[in-house]
């Protein structure tokens, strides 16, 4: 199959209402902000969501544990299962990005230990061979598989600052003993954003999909489940239809290297707090307008 011919951009944006789109761990799973009170949605987690609505069809590496369609325990334990012989072989990065699209699409770091021992007199051994190098440290030769990704994904901010409303919570069942004493852990706090509008862009680059086996068809599987990235994404936090997908911009160029640069493409959008979305087109160069659900 060939790889993407065109170079594409995205832009998606998207709407917070009564909800919390990414807690930050080291701020009370406050909302997270950055300075200048931009709300803000990590490129990590947009991308496991855009996974989860890819698994519906296709076969995903980086799978959570609540969504997993096999057994594997881990990582390392889903790609040994996968690619067999391959694995821990100069074959397989061919074979990693031929099964799974989220490392065709986003790349993927193979990190394994060696086989061998340092110091045995042996040069520079494959990955999973048994011979070692002549540092002589007598260690476990430390070696990794980069794969870098053609598609690449901003982290979304709010186009204006938020607001973030706390809550304190308390629960109702009692702690240890009779049942008359309450747990020491009875109080809590709920964060949400009152209402946001967020925009985050990115990119298919044809040179990095030469590498990686990226097709045209991979770039239209991932084009159809924009618009439905917070499908089936509910949680106490996000409750259903507290976040969706207004509208996705999406720009095909004429060429490998394109018309123009990323940074020259993105900038033509123009979103307000209501989310009212301005383009100006760019000469030969207009996006195709795809509404959420």
């Amino acid at each position: 199959m060939a790889t993407l011919q065109n170079k594409i951009d995205f832009a998606v944006v998207f709407t917070v209402k009564n909800a919390n789109p990414n807690g930050d761990p080291l701020n009370g799973n406050r909302p997270r902000t950055n300075y200048d009170n931009l709300g803000e949605v990590t490129d990590v987690c947009l991308k496991r969501k855009m996974r989860d609505r890819l698994m519906e069809k296709h076969d995903i590496f980086v799978q959570s544990d609540d969504r997993k369609k096999d057994d594997a325990t881990s990582l390392r334990d889903r790609a040994e299962k996968a690619l067999g012989s391959a694995f821990n072989t100069p074959k397989m990065r061919e074979e990693a990005c031929k099964i799974w699209l989220d490392v065709r699409a986003f790349g993927q770091l193979f990190a394994y230990k060696g086989g061998g021992k340092k110091g045995k007199g042996k040069k520079n051994a494959e990955p999973g061979s048994e011979e070692g190098d002549e540092s002589g440290s007598g260690s476990d030769s430390g070696v990794s598989i980069g794969i870098r990704g053609p598609v690449s994904v901003h982290s979304a901010f709010s186009v204006v600052p938020i607001d973030i409303t706390s809550t304190q919570i308390t629960k109702s069942v009692s702690g240890e003993g009779d049942g008359k004493k309450r747990a020491s852990d009875t109080m809590g706090m709920k964060h949400r954003v009152d209402h946001g509008v967020y925009v985050f862009y990115g990119s298919m680059n044809p040179q990095l999909a030469e590498r990686t086996g990226f097709s045209d068809a991979d770039a239209e599987a991932i084009k159809k489940i924009l618009p439905r990235m917070f499908e089936n994404d509910a949680s106490s936090a996000r409750p259903e239809g507290s976040m969706a997908v207004k509208e996705v911009l999406w720009w095909k160029h004429d060429s490998k290297a394109g018309q123009y640069s990323s940074a020259k493409v993105h900038q033509t959008v123009k979103v307000d707090a209501q989310g009212n979305i301005t383009e100006t087109p760019l000469a030969n160069l207009r996006a195709e307008r795809i509404p959420g659900f």
